[in-house]
């Protein structure tokens, strides 16, 4: 009995060390690419625009856990690789679309778009182990963000916050 419970923990032992050579690896990547989206959502969240603090490291993680997840279904294949990069980039402007928002003399919401967009980059460059290029991208984009908004000319539409509605512009809306 006592043989078979050395066995047993042996066996824990070594399931344990497997899973700590997969598992730790892939948490520190996650947690990395979440850290490294928080100075782009905390800006764009100070900023009140329509994605921020929550939405923009989901998207780090999200799209560094889809690179994860399935480098064991393509098993070093790079054109796999390459094909689950395309998707979830193409993804990523569906979503960065759906934060610009267009009125009758401008456009609202580029950057915010286009930082979603930089944020999966960022996500996906940790993903995959490109640790250097998601640190640069995700820096790069926070200051384009903070540091050029006194040269950004007044009333071009880029992200300047959309005028607000009055109550005949809902009643309007509610017509058509």
């Amino acid at each position: 009995m006592e043989r078979l419970l050395e066995v047993v923990a042996n066996l824990h032992t070594e399931r344990l060390l497997e899973l700590s050579g997969t598992v730790l690896p892939h948490l520190t990547a996650l947690l990395i690419a979440y850290v490294l989206a928080l100075p782009i959502g905390w800006n764009r969240e100070r900023a009140e625009r329509s994605a921020g603090l929550r939405t923009f490291p989901l998207v780090a993680l999200a799209t560094c856990g889809v690179v994860q997840a399935t480098e064991t279904v393509l098993n070093g294949h790079p054109e796999g690789t390459a094909r689950i990069i395309e998707g979830l980039m193409t993804g990523m402007g569906f979503i960065g679309g759906g934060a610009i928002l267009k009125t009758d003399n401008a456009v609202h919401g580029t950057a915010t778009a286009a930082s979603l967009w930089a944020t999966g980059a960022t996500g996906a460059a940790v993903g995959l182990g490109a640790y250097d290029v998601a640190v640069v991208v995700s820096l790069l984009t926070f200051l384009t963000l903070s540091a050029l908004v006194p040269f950004k000319k007044e009333g071009n539409g880029d992200d300047d916050k959309p005028p607000a509605r009055g109550r005949g512009d809902q009643q309007q809306d509610r017509a058509n």
